[in-house]
């Protein structure tokens, strides 16, 4: 058992404080973790007492271990007043279900997201970056680059997806923003999930009554024909869940990483100058930036051995993703944003049986967008020091409030 579990104290918070200096840095904590042995204990917003993994090697372990339960939602130990030991998976929850459940909706779901779909969509993923780069070359800037580029672009493919209408964005998008917010209190948190939940209940009963080519609609069919028909809470409980993590994380990842480029200006010309290196870039930035920052909450079914230390059953534990990210023993001098970094999968998808299943999709548009931005606006910059910059501390995905930013025009 470690130093820090027999400890008579108290745990220390759960890390979340960043260097203002490089707040694309996860919390320093995590290095003095990683040269810890075994894990390290941490007290959490939700009122429980975690075992933080941060070992890139520790992290794979446990994500691939089928006594590790997700019950609770990825980062729930960071929701104030979760009750995390009562928590019951709801029907159709991919991220929360175990074992058989989770294989059937999974097994559902897959045909969605082969390579060979969502290779399909990369041209009108292209196209889309391309009409929205026009509508900034329309402008004469400052304009927000969250607003007008980073989350209109994953918003429409995964309206896309599903069969969603695109005039509906704000219905969702206002109320996804208080459920990833660490800061917003259960009450607020649940309005804000009746609200979606009803909206997503009203597409699935359309989708039914009238099925289209749309990811949802052919789910519907995919269940019936297998004999596994999803009830309507199955399918809005999936659909929220794809809507969430279809838009949240990949406009993040967009504003995030072009930040990231605009402050290394020589890894920007070598990414301009070889747009070839695209999807070895994007590789790169989503290990070095690792959004979802708070990691991925698991509970113990069983007694489980991580690296020389046995974990109880019943003990909570999250992987800090970011922190095997940065791990040195497997990428050297991983603070380091290095677009030619030789390929070493990254922790940022998860690991094991729940790895992102939207994980090629994302790639996809993350390529687009660093294959055409800096080509075709390459005086790109930001219009404020980047000391104004907010970043977002307070979310379950990392990234940035607004970015203003401007260029030469012609």
């Amino acid at each position: 058992m470690s130093e820090t579990m027999n400890a008579a104290t108290d745990p220390a918070p759960f890390p979340i404080s960043r260097d203002s200096a490089c707040p694309f840095d996860p919390p320093a904590e995590y290095a003095r973790m990683r040269a810890r042995e075994g894990t390290t204990e941490a007290a959490c917003p939700a009122g429980v007492n975690v075992r933080v993994v941060s070992k890139y090697a520790d992290v794979r372990t446990m994500l691939r271990n089928p006594a590790m339960s997700s019950k609770a939602a990825p980062s729930t130990h960071m929701v104030m007043g979760a009750e995390l030991d009562d928590r019951v998976p709801a029907p159709g929850s991919v991220l929360t279900s175990d074992d058989a459940g989770h294989a059937r909706l999974r097994r559902l779901l897959a045909p969605e997201f082969t390579v060979r779909r969502m290779q399909a969509m990369r041209p009108y993923i292209r196209k889309l970056v391309d009409d929205h780069i026009d509508a900034l070359l329309a402008e004469t800037g400052p304009v927000d680059f969250v607003h007008d580029f980073a989350l209109p672009i994953p918003s429409l493919v995964i309206c896309e997806l599903l069969g969603v209408d695109y005039g509906d964005r704000d219905r969702f998008q206002q109320q996804t923003a208080v459920l990833i917010n660490t800061t917003s209190d259960i009450a607020l948190m649940s309005q804000a999930m009746h609200q979606v939940n009803g909206f997503m209940a009203e597409l699935v009963l359309a989708k039914q009554a009238r099925p289209g080519d749309d990811l949802l609609s052919r789910l519907i069919a995919r269940a019936e024909e297998s004999g596994q028909e999803l009830t309507v809470e199955e399918l809005v409980t999936l659909s929220v869940t794809l809507l969430i993590a279809g838009h949240e994380t990949t406009a993040n990842m967009i504003a995030l990483s072009t930040l990231v480029l605009l402050r290394q200006p020589e890894q920007l010309a070598d990414l301009r100058a070889h747009p070839d290196l695209a999807s070895t870039a994007v590789e790169e930035m989503l290990r070095y930036l690792s959004i979802v920052q708070f990691g991925v909450l698991r509970q113990a079914t069983g007694d489980v051995t991580i690296g020389d230390e046995t974990i109880k059953a019943g003990e909570w534990l999250v992987a800090a993703l970011s922190a095997g990210n940065r791990d040195e023993s497997v990428f050297p001098d991983a603070d380091s944003l290095n677009l030619r970094r030789d390929a070493t999968p990254h922790l940022t998808f998860g690991y094991g049986v729940h790895q992102c299943l939207g994980q090629q999709l994302a790639r996809i548009e993350l390529q687009e967008v660093f294959t055409r931005l800096h080509q075709r606006v390459p005086t790109l910059r930001l219009a404020v020091p980047f000391e104004d910059v907010e970043f977002k501390h307070d979310a379950l995905v990392y990234g940035v409030r607004t970015l203003p930013v401007t260029w030469d025009s012609e």
